[in-house]
């Protein structure tokens, strides 16, 4: 999708992404990264409006943050505790903040909002160089999933009432490992469109990145409470080490 940069998700969703993007594992996520991180310095990719990093920080966690949405930051920041939080401003994949870190972690498929293989290449590359050794670097995404799609294409119907109909349109590109989005709301007020492009990588994929970039994997899980994972498992959380 033309136009779709850093900034463009949180301009099109943050005054509803709280109410709109609950995944429904704030509660585990935080539980399990503060295990893994113990004591040590932690920074979020995509911090967004800190869904994760705020309750890690009123643990007593020392959380920081990068996000390319100004829009996102503005709506974290007006959370208790929000303000403390040191989080600057740019594309996650240049990962552009002072380290070292003990952990890094992103989350909630954001390693596929970067469209290239490329970008997300460099993004693990980023990363390594600021991790501290010994250091993690944990990821969440979903794995691939063709079902509904048709010639390339699919539509959903994902909301429908008396006054409202929300349908989400679907493109496949194989050969770029490309999904593009569309979630179209139509309700009284008018009709929204909310584009999202996702590039997809596979779990091994995720893994050689990771190893180019000096990290190796530890753990991976089909959830977060450590499920097991397995062919049946439609996302995965991955912990990589320095």
């Amino acid at each position: 999708m033309d136009g779709f940069t850093a900034s463009t998700f949180g301009e099109l969703n943050a005054d509803e992404y709280d109410d709109l993007h609950d995944p429904g594992t704030t509660e585990q996520t935080v539980r399990l990264i503060s295990e893994i991180a113990g004591n040590g310095r932690i920074l979020e990719l995509a911090i967004g409006t800190g869904r994760i990093a705020l309750p890690l920080a009123a643990m007593g966690h020392d959380v920081s943050g990068i996000e390319g949405s100004p829009d996102m930051v503005a709506k974290l920041r007006e959370k208790p505790g929000g303000e403390a939080l040191r989080v600057e401003i740019g594309d996650f994949a240049d990962v552009g903040i002072e380290g070292p870190f003990d952990h890094v972690f992103l989350v909630f498929n954001t390693l596929f909002n970067l469209q290239s293989q490329e970008d997300q290449i460099r993004c693990f590359a980023n990363v390594a160089e600021r991790l501290s050794e010994g250091g993690t670097f944990l990821v969440e995404t979903f794995v691939p999933d063709f079902t509904g799609f048709s010639d390339g294409q699919r539509v959903q119907t994902k909301r429908l009432d008396r006054a409202s109909v929300w349908i989400e349109a679907a493109l496949h590109d194989p050969v770029r490992q490309l999904f593009e989005f569309q979630r179209i709301r139509i309700t009284p007020d008018g009709t929204k469109l909310v584009p999202l492009p996702m590039r997809y990588s596979w779990p091994a994929e995720i893994d050689l990145m990771a190893r180019l970039a000096g990290l190796t994997l530890v753990e991976r899980w089909g959830g977060w409470d450590r499920q097991p994972f397995d062919g049946s498992s439609r996302m995965h959380v991955s912990v990589y080490r320095k």
